[in-house]
């Protein structure tokens, strides 16, 4: 049996699928000892040896899922070139080979679901799902009716508009105002682009919920396995 390549990586847990390609395209990959960077490829899951950084990687057959309850200091990625600490250190129990669904920032905490199951990822983080992500974030200032109503109709970030967002003020704090935010995108740094875009700097974020599933249940750093039936419920796939 032959799948595509990036398929895969994300079947063995390297990563999703659109971060595996990224890998193929920079020359991470082989398969059968020749370096891969064609998206089209497909591979012989019987007879094809593929290597990730010169790592043999297989497919795993056991399907993990976690939600995590992140800290702020822990990168959402295996590592980077500065050596910051993972999310994967505070899961070290966990012997599969695991990846987040979409990111939070070093400084931004709250709810991360980790799992091994690309096609799941997929469904999760594809924008047509329009899966809801809840945030509570700390920022400079009081917005005003007008600032979020342009919040609220969508901002023009990195050069294109965002979708319609929701914003409301749930407690002032002298300089500062607490507000709920509700975003069905994942773009890079959105949520702090967003305030910035109407001059309210983000102090404190936190992810609160992924569609209603939470990490409330959790102390900070702490994780617990969840079903692919209750997870798939609770964030509304």
């Amino acid at each position: 049996m032959e799948v595509r390549l990036q398929k895969y990586l994300a079947d063995a847990g390297v990563a999703s699928r659109r971060k595996a390609e990224e890998y193929i395209l920079s020359g991470k990959v082989k398969v059968n000892g020749v370096t891969v960077t064609e998206l089209g490829t497909k591979v012989d899951l019987k007879k094809d040896k593929v290597t990730f950084n010169d790592k043999i990687i297989k497919p795993q057959d056991d399907k993990i899922y976690i939600v995590l309850n992140k800290p702020q200091g822990y990168i959402s990625a295996a590592k980077d070139q500065f050596d910051n600490l993972s999310v994967l250190h505070l899961i070290k129990d966990c012997k599969k080979r695991l990846f987040p669904v979409g990111r939070l920032d070093k400084d931004t905490t709250g709810i991360l679901i980790l799992t091994n199951d690309g096609d799941l990822v997929n469904k999760i983080t594809h924008p047509k799902n329009e899966i809801e992500k809840t945030y509570i974030a700390k920022i400079w200032g009081k917005p005003t009716s007008s600032e979020m109503a342009q919040f609220m109709k969508g901002l023009i970030i990195d050069g294109e508009k965002t979708s319609p967002a929701k914003i409301k003020i749930i407690e002032e704090k002298g300089k500062f105002s607490v507000v709920e935010i509700k975003i069905h995108e994942g773009r890079n740094r959105q949520v702090k682009k967003m305030c910035e875009e109407i001059n309210h700097k983000v102090v404190t974020l936190h992810r609160k919920s992924i569609g209603k599933l939470s990490a409330d249940d959790l102390e900070v750093g702490k994780w617990r396995y969840i079903t692919k039936k209750e997870l798939i419920s609770k964030i509304g796939l």
